[in-house]
């Protein structure tokens, strides 16, 4: 392994268990301000001394600035680091980071205060080594989780020549390291039911049932759940909501559905598909949020080759289903690489945990990749 791959992923793995339990001990659901804050307060005591700090405006409205820490180099190239300190636990159910033998549980550990811990700790190792880039940025964003909006950061990194992103890692089926260089494109799509009420026992069919609409509309977006297909598009009703009372006949209503391909473009093909109408009850469709798809096989590639020997073992590119920032900042920056935090489970629910080990082993696969992209400038 490359001696300062080594070298820095020791130093990382020295002080991840303890700023991790510092993270997690904040509970930070999204759209908490006070939660952000104090997580960000952690955030600034961990960067390396000199770092020049921003509080941009968030992408969602209500929440806290996000985050941008700046390193200045004396070399040539510009690269992003990027991560979230909210998490889509409420303060209730919130759990403090434990230790279980090989296990660190803790409520937002895997996703991603652990990847943020890495992230800050390859800040840390660029910065006393300033040979090796023009600058190192660090952006923490505060509304990953449940952003409805338009991503706001894109374009303020425009021209660097790498985005690493430090969601949760992963290995392949043969326990390789990989990283995320794949991502399907991710949305929410709300249908709203405009129905009319009746008596449901003595004058049922006045009425215009809005439950009814919504059934009809969630068997369509179903039926074109296609996974195998060319598109590889998943459709899934998950939330449906309407009527106020057994016995009148609902007037409104609001169905959810989750919304996956390898292009954005394939989720106008779901609301084309949708009835205008059923059964006198009129039918609103329109996309809550849209994530787009990443695909950066072609420009990373080379990218894993380098840092396959800077770390003395295989490294590989792979694919993840979920939505992430990675994707927005790919549009932007190619060069866009996700997965690179700790691996672990549990994201969301309760068991959420990081593997102790992986803090060392995905710490080196960071540090090799950011060094491959800066010497190849």
């Amino acid at each position: 392994m490359d001696p300062w791959v080594d070298g820095a992923a020791k130093e990382i793995a020295a002080s991840a268990e303890r700023e991790l339990e510092a993270l997690v001990a904040v509970s930070s659901p999204s759209g908490d301000v006070a939660g952000a804050e104090a997580c960000l307060a952690i955030v600034a005591g961990l960067l390396p001394e000199g770092a020049e700090v921003e509080r941009p405006a968030c992408s969602s409205p209500g929440h806290a600035p996000d985050f941008v820490a700046r390193v200045r180099g004396t070399g040539t190239r510009r690269v992003v680091l990027l991560g979230h300190v909210d998490t889509v636990i409420a303060h209730e159910d919130h759990r403090p980071l434990t230790a279980d033998g090989e296990r660190l549980y803790g409520s937002g550990s895997v996703d991603m205060k652990g990847g943020d811990v890495l992230a800050i700790g390859v800040l840390r190792a660029l910065a006393r080594e300033p040979a090796l880039f023009a600058e190192a940025a660090l952006l923490l964003v505060c509304d990953e989780e449940w952003r409805t909006a338009p991503f706001a950061h894109a374009e303020r990194f425009a021209g660097f020549d790498a985005c690493l992103c430090f969601e949760a890692g992963q290995t392949s089926a043969d326990g390789v390291d990989e990283v995320v260089v794949k991502r399907k494109a991710a949305g929410t799509l709300l249908v709203t039911a405009h129905g009319r009420s009746a008596h449901s026992g003595s004058a049922p069919d006045k009425g215009a049932n809005a439950l009814l609409a919504l059934a009809e509309a969630a068997r369509v977006v179903a039926s074109l759940h296609d996974p195998a297909g060319a598109e590889r598009l998943t459709a899934v009703p998950t939330v449906m909501r309407s009527g106020d009372a057994f016995n009148v006949v609902p007037a409104a209503g609001e169905l959810t559905c989750d919304l996956r391909a390898d292009s954005d473009a394939s989720f106008e093909r779901v609301l084309a598909a949708l009835p205008a109408e059923v059964g006198g009850a009129r039918l609103e469709p329109r996309m809550l949020r849209v994530w787009p798809g990443m695909d950066a096989r072609d420009a990373t590639a080379g990218a894993l080759l380098a840092a396959a020997e800077l770390l003395g073992r295989p490294l590989l590119g792979g694919a993840r289903g979920g939505a992430s920032d990675a994707s927005n900042m790919a549009r932007t920056i190619p060069l866009t690489i996700d997965g690179l935090g700790p691996r672990g489970g549990g994201a969301h629910a309760p068991e959420e945990h990081v593997a102790r080990g992986t803090l060392r082993t995905r710490a080196e696969v960071a540090l090799a990749l950011v060094r491959a992209i800066l010497l190849t400038g």
